[in-house]
């Protein structure tokens, strides 16, 4: 299918899955008529189209572009974005060491090759997060490396259907989340951003009242800051969409929020303060690997995410692999 314009076509790739008739993701590929063309073609294209590639991202979750191959270097990715017209989001209470690349990039989290990031929605764990996501592959792995994603209001109704006691105490009270942070970034931690990136600051009274904005508790230690947040809602309704959605860094910190500082069994609780039961958080961590699609990327891929509709975790890899990322309002 051509859009209206005819630069993007819809195309399809094994890894889909379909859900209702709707198939995860969507992916465009350059039309045959334009496959040689410079950057300026593409971010023209895209807003242009805008409208349809919103209502895309809206009825599938996520959008994956490839094979525009003007797509090579974080500049193009961050021109591309741009065209989007998305308001920034800054990376403000975020657990991942990142780097600013260049404009509204920075690297995806920077946690060591051989670690699996689990399954999250960005920044869930905090009252402001991003709607949407983009991630761009600039190098591609040389092996594994995928960026597996799934549907949120899947993990919902079959988590509800299986363990519906649990999900009501879950709706009922929310998570605290508990994280110790140093002063500066331990890259080889998965959740190693110290207090000061975390912030953007220097200085502990402004990362205090960053904090206050972000309704979290800060109790400064010799060497760093225990960070509390919640009671937070763990399911959210999603309004567009008009379904409930698993919306919460659960699985995330109870099986992967571990480094010197950090015991993961401790990093989340039920927001009553009592303890999660470790074998359903196990079980909803097969159900999102069964539920999820990974698919390999390719140099120059963007995969733009609806943060709402989709959450998403990162496999280990063989290096080499730099994949960037933008967050939006």
């Amino acid at each position: 299918m051509l859009t209206n314009g005819g630069f993007f076509k819809e195309a399809k790739i094994p890894q889909q899955k379909t859900y209702n008739g709707v198939v995860f993701p969507a992916v465009l590929t350059p039309s045959a008529l334009e496959s040689h063309y410079n950057l300026s073609v593409l971010t023209a294209a895209v807003k242009d189209q805008k409208p349809w590639l919103d209502s895309l991202l809206h009825r599938h979750g996520a959008i994956l572009f490839r094979g525009f191959n003007s797509l090579t270097t974080a500049p193009n990715f961050n021109d591309v974005v741009e065209a989007f017209g998305y308001e920034e989001l800054p990376y403000v209470g975020g657990a991942a060491p990142r780097t600013s690349v260049v404009g509204r990039v920075f690297t995806a989290n920077e946690s060591p090759p051989d670690q699996k990031i689990p399954f999250h929605h960005e920044m869930a764990q905090v009252p402001e997060y991003p709607s949407k996501l983009f991630f761009f592959c600039e190098v591609e792995p040389a092996n594994g490396g995928e960026t597996p994603i799934v549907l949120s209001h899947l993990v919902y109704e079959r988590m509800k259907e299986k363990y519906p006691d649990f999900v009501e105490k879950l709706e009922k009270h929310g998570l605290i989340y508990t994280r110790v942070l140093g002063e500066e970034d331990d890259p080889s931690s998965p959740i190693g951003r110290g207090w000061k990136s975390t912030f953007l600051t220097n200085d502990k009274s402004v990362a205090e009242e960053r904090a206050g904005k972000l309704n979290m508790k800060l109790e400064w230690t010799d060497d760093g800051v225990k960070t509390i947040m919640g009671p937070i809602p763990a399911v959210k309704y999603d309004e567009t969409r008009q379904r409930k959605i698993w919306f919460n860094s659960m699985v995330a910190a109870y099986t992967g929020w571990e480094d010197a500082r950090n015991d993961p069994v401790k990093a989340v609780t039920f927001g009553d303060g009592t303890p999660l039961p470790g074998h359903i958080i196990y079980d909803c961590l097969k159900i999102l690997e069964e539920e999820s699609i990974a698919i390999p990327w390719q140099k120059g891929d963007v995969l733009l995410i609806d943060n709402l509709a989709v959450l998403h975790s990162r496999r280990p890899f063989d290096p080499p692999r730099r994949i960037l990322a933008s967050l939006c309002k």
